[in-house]
């Protein structure tokens, strides 16, 4: 099986890049047809995937009038590169400075150097075109409870809404838990002391209200909406989480996508949007032992609500090299080594058909020889290199979970930026 592979790899596989610059153009018309193209990573701090990532959607922008990037990170900080990047927002001198809003730990997988650059084209391809036509970035992420709270208090206390009330009796329950989500999580699940009611309530009067909301700011109804949303969802997200850790996953997936849909929405029916996650949430879990445990993620809810043809999702993997991760949860951050794949894995196959980067596409001549189930590496934002193969790569019919897969051999950390950090 391993010679067929690798013979096949061989055979199929691009080079990254040509004298130096990306070699995307059999990607791109692979996914000519896509709505949304996922781009994936296997780590949350390695710097080629993040300036890969960029390059590509660049790209796309430019040459396939793409609308907007969603990435896995928080709702609220993403709105500050938004409205910088639109020329909304003018408290920011550059890029640096709008990457500062990231300060939820772990800090490091937007608040680094390598998005910089991509910050500032995206600011300078969006000088001169009209509102409409400016690409937007945004978070789609569960986590910011409490920040969404404040900014949906905000919002009816400038526009004198109606539903003030109930959000300000909806925060007034969550205060005794001090911004602290497991302290929440713990009382909503064993004491049953929650505030389910009142976020639903919440949550029902603003989406039957909408139409009438009134917008004081750029995108400010958008901003609401979702806001309203993360509120919702991460109430249940962080109740669930202490007892049922499998389906806190699925809502946050399934709320990841729900604001992928409000911002399509948003931009009307011709949008195309990229979204930028960890293989584990694009990657199409039905094709790993995820879906062995009840798993969902972004990459098959969006096949299953678009279609196979709509949406294309480019894995990332690399065989060695550095990155940046912790030890356990809430700790500095450190630069680890990334030992060689191990032997039989997807990245010890393309390390093996030969050590260079490559982009794998995968299509109907090709398929049946990678519907192989073989180990596929992932790295969290906790790391433990010398227990990796305990559990760091999951059972992945490449094939299937991808349409493409990018390679790089040897990878390097990405580099953070200094930031003021709350740990949650």
């Amino acid at each position: 099986m391993s010679v067929e592979i690798i013979e096949a790899i061989k055979k199929d596989a691009i080079p990254l890049k040509h004298k130096e610059h990306f070699n995307f153009k059999a990607l791109l018309d692979a996914s000519k047809k896509a709505k949304y193209i996922l781009l994936g990573e296997s780590s949350h701090g390695t710097s080629e995937f993040y300036t890969t990532r960029a390059e590509l959607s660049k790209t796309l922008i430019k040459d396939k009038g793409f609308s907007f990037i969603v990435v896995e990170g928080d709702w609220p900080a993403c709105q500050q590169v938004n409205r910088y990047i639109k020329g909304y927002e003018h408290d920011y001198k550059n890029a640096r400075e709008a990457l500062t809003a990231f300060g939820r730990w772990p800090t490091w997988m937007w608040a680094n150097k390598e998005l910089i650059d991509f910050v500032e084209w995206l600011k300078v391809h969006n000088q001169g075109l009209p509102p409409e036509k400016r690409v937007g970035f945004y978070g789609m992420d569960v986590y910011s409870l409490w920040e969404s709270m404040d900014e949906i208090i905000k919002y009816l206390e400038k526009t004198d809404a109606p539903e003030l009330e109930t959000a300000k009796k909806a925060f007034a329950c969550f205060e005794p838990f001090n911004r602290d989500p497991q302290l929440y999580g713990v009382s909503g699940s064993f004491y049953r002391e929650n505030c389910k009611e009142e976020v639903i309530q919440l949550l029902t009067e603003l989406t039957l209200k909408k139409k009438a909301h009134t917008s004081y700011y750029e995108e400010g109804k958008l901003n609401l909406e979702v806001n309203a949303l993360v509120t919702a969802n991460a109430e249940n997200y962080y109740r669930t989480m202490v007892t049922h850790d499998n389906e806190s996953w699925n809502i946050r997936d399934r709320h990841m996508v729900e604001v992928i849909n409000s911002i399509a929405t948003y931009y009307g029916e011709d949008a195309k949007g990229i979204v930028w996650a960890h293989n584990t949430h694009v990657g199409d879990a039905r094709a790993t032992d995820m879906a062995d445990e009840g798993l969902v993620n972004v990459g098959q809810l969006l096949r299953e609500q678009e279609g196979n043809e709509n949406v294309f999702i480019v894995g990332f993997g690399t065989h060695r090299g550095t990155v940046i991760a912790a030890d356990e949860w809430g700790v500095d951050f450190e630069r680890m080594l990334i030992p060689p794949a191990q032997s039989g894995s997807w990245e010890d196959f393309m390390h093996q058909a030969n050590p260079h980067d490559k982009v794998l596409l995968f299509h109907k001549t090709n398929r049946a020889v990678f519907n192989k189930k073989i180990g596929h590496r992932a790295i969290g934002v906790v790391y433990h290199p010398q227990y990796e193969h305990y559990g760091n790569y999951v059972p992945s019919v490449l094939s299937e979970r991808y349409d493409a897969f990018i390679y790089i051999n040897s990878t390097t950390a990405l580099e953070p930026l200094e930031v003021e950090e709350v740990v949650l």
